[in-house]
C-alpha cells in the first residue's frame, strides 16, 4: 500500500511497539496499587508525563492523559465551561474546527443554555485574529480554535488570539492535533491556557492522548477513582502513556529533518501535477507542508478514492472521523459554500516523513491512468 493518510492516523515506528511491547509484558501492575508492581507502573507513568512536559516546556502536573484528542477536547470544552459559568456563558470558536469541539459547543448550548459563537471564514478562506477577537464579550468565557486545520493544512493566527484573549477574562483552547510532534509548541510561552493533542498523529498508540491545562478549575468527565489527580477518573492506560511518550520523544528529536522531509514530498508531488486540471484548496501563507487539499474537476471523489483504494493507494476526503459519511466537508462548505461543486471533487493527500518520493511517483502515474479514463 502507498499510504497517504496521516493526517488521519500515522503508522507506529518500531521504537514505540518496541517500548509499549516491552511494558505490556513486564509492567502490568496497577498504577493505583501500592505494592511493587503497582509502583512500577506508577514510575512509568510518571516518567513519561515528565517527558512530555519538558518538550512542551510546562510544569508536569498540568498534563491529564485521556483516551485521546476527542476526549481532550471535550473535556478541555465541556469541563472549563461548566466549571466557570458563573463568570459568564458565552464561548467562541470557529466553522473549521474538528468535531469533537463543535459539537461539545452545540451540546453546551442545548444542555447547558450557552450562548455560543461560530466564525466563519473570509472570502479568501482565512480566519484572522481580528475577526475572532472581535466577537469577545463581557461574558465570554473561552475561545477555542485549532492550530491547524486538519483538512487543508491552514495554520491559525495563534500567537496573535492568545494575545488578545489575555487582556480578557477568557481562557484559550487550542487543539494541537495536527501540529503536536510537527511544530515546536510551548503553549504557557505562547499564551494558550488549554492544549490537546492525540498521539496517534505522530507515530503513537491510538486510545491516548493529552490535555494541557495552566492550573484552571475544570469539572471532570469521567468520574469514578482519583486517577490523573482526581481531574480524570479510570486506570491509566499505561502501555498507550508509554508509547505516545516515546512517540512524542522521537518526533522532537528529529523534527527539523522530518519537516525538511515533508516539504520536500510536498514541493515534489506539486510538481509532478504540471499538466493536470486541478485546484488547491489551500488558504493563507501559512500551512502544514504534510496536508495538500486539492480538487480535480468533474471528478467524483467518491469514485477516485474508490479507484486509488483497488491499486492499493490510501487518501482520503477530509477527516476521518466522518468516514462513511456521505455529507460534505464541513470545512470546505464554510468556505465555498453549500452549493460549490468542490464540496463533491476535494480530496486529501497527506505525508509523513515516512514516505518516499518514489511512492508519490507512483502515486502520481496511477492518479494518471485513472484520469486519463474519466
Amino acid at each position: 500500500m502507498i499510504y497517504l493518510d496521516n493526517a488521519a492516523t500515522t503508522p507506529l515506528l518500531p521504537e514505540v511497539v518496541k517500548e509499549m511491547f516491552d511494558v505490556a509484558t513486564d509492567t502490568f501492575g496497577n498504577p493505583s496499587s501500592i505494592h511493587r508492581a503497582g509502583r512500577a507502573a506508577a514510575k512509568i507513568i510518571r516518567q513519561s508525563r515528565d517527558d512530555i512536559a519538558a518538550i512542551l516546556a510546562i510544569p508536569s502536573r498540568q498534563l491529564i492523559f485521556t483516551s485521546g484528542g476527542s476526549e481532550a477536547n471535550n473535556q478541555a470544552i465541556i469541563g472549563y465551561a461548566l466549571a466557570n459559568q458563573h463568570k459568564g456563558k458565552h464561548l467562541i470558536t470557529t466553522a473549521i474546527e474538528h468535531h469533537s469541539v463543535l459539537h461539545a459547543f452545540v451540546y453546551l448550548k442545548d444542555k447547558h443554555g450557552f450562548d455560543i459563537t461560530i466564525v466563519k471564514p473570509n472570502a479568501a478562506g482565512i480566519l484572522t485574529a481580528d475577526s475572532i477577537l472581535a466577537e469577545l464579550r463581557d461574558d465570554t468565557i473561552l475561545v477555542s480554535t485549532m492550530y491547524a486545520n486538519n483538512e487543508t493544512g491552514q495554520i491559525l493566527p495563534i500567537a496573535d488570539i492568545a494575545k488578545g484573549v489575555r487582556a480578557h477574562q477568557a481562557v484559550y483552547h487550542v487543539d494541537a492535533v495536527q501540529v503536536i510532534g510537527k511544530l515546536p509548541i510551548h503553549p504557557s510561552e505562547l499564551g494558550i491556557d488549554l492544549l490537546t493533542a492525540a498521539a496517534h498523529k505522530f507515530h503513537g498508540p491510538k486510545g491516548v492522548g493529552f490535555l494541557y491545562q495552566n492550573n484552571l478549575v475544570i469539572d471532570p468527565l469521567i468520574h469514578g477513582g482519583e486517577q490523573e489527580e482526581k481531574r480524570r477518573a479510570g486506570t491509566e492506560n499505561i502501555v498507550g502513556i508509554v508509547g505516545m511518550a516515546k512517540a512524542l520523544s522521537i518526533a522532537h528529536q528529529w523534527m527539523a529533518e522530518n519537516d525538511a522531509k515533508v516539504a520536500e514530498l510536498n514541493t515534489y508531488f506539486l510538481s509532478k501535477l504540471d499538466g493536470f486540471n486541478f485546484y488547491l484548496n489551500q488558504f493563507g501563507e501559512l500551512n502544514m507542508p504534510h496536508i495538500i487539499n486539492l480538487g480535480f474537476p468533474g471528478m467524483n471523489q467518491d469514485l477516485l478514492l474508490m479507484k486509488l483504494d483497488l491499486q492499493g493507494v490510501a487518501i482520503s476526503t477530509g477527516s476521518a472521523c466522518t468516514a462513511g459519511d456521505i455529507a460534505p466537508s464541513h470545512v470546505l462548505t464554510a468556505i465555498y459554500g453549500s452549493d460549490s461543486a468542490k464540496l463533491k471533487e476535494s480530496v486529501r493527500v497527506s505525508f509523513s516523513e515516512l514516505n518516499t518520493l518514489a511512492e508519490l511517483t507512483e502515486f502520481v502515474n496511477i492518479l494518471t491512468s485513472i484520469l486519463s479514463r474519466n
